[in-house]
């Protein structure tokens, strides 16, 4: 994946760029479908149960998702990019989802 070219950093900056979940929701939005937004949240829930050693077959019984997504999940979890693992630690350590800031 090339992070350089000049759209992508474009995505970069904007993402970097929201201050509230609002401003998140409605970016997101406008920028996928309803469908792509699901699958992504899906796939970060079953990084999470991944994290917390749950099965294979729970997390395609809770999420709908098939094996092969949730070995690419895996494979990325334990990945050297550890983007999964970093928002795991955030979203588990951040005193304003704790506070229910996200609502």
């Amino acid at each position: 994946m090339n992070w350089n070219n000049k759209e992508n950093k474009q995505l970069l900056k904007a993402i970097l760029s929201l201050k509230t979940s609002d401003e998140a929701r409605r970016f997101l939005r406008d920028l996928m479908t309803e469908k792509e937004i699901n699958e992504l949240a899906k796939r970060l829930k079953a990084a999470e149960m991944l994290a917390g050693k749950v099965s294979y077959l729970a997390i395609e019984k809770e999420t709908g998702l098939s094996s092969t997504t949730i070995a690419r999940v895996a494979k990325w979890l334990k990945g050297k990019e550890g983007g999964y693992r970093t928002i795991i630690d955030k979203l588990h350590h951040d005193p304003i989802q704790s506070r229910g800031g996200l609502s």
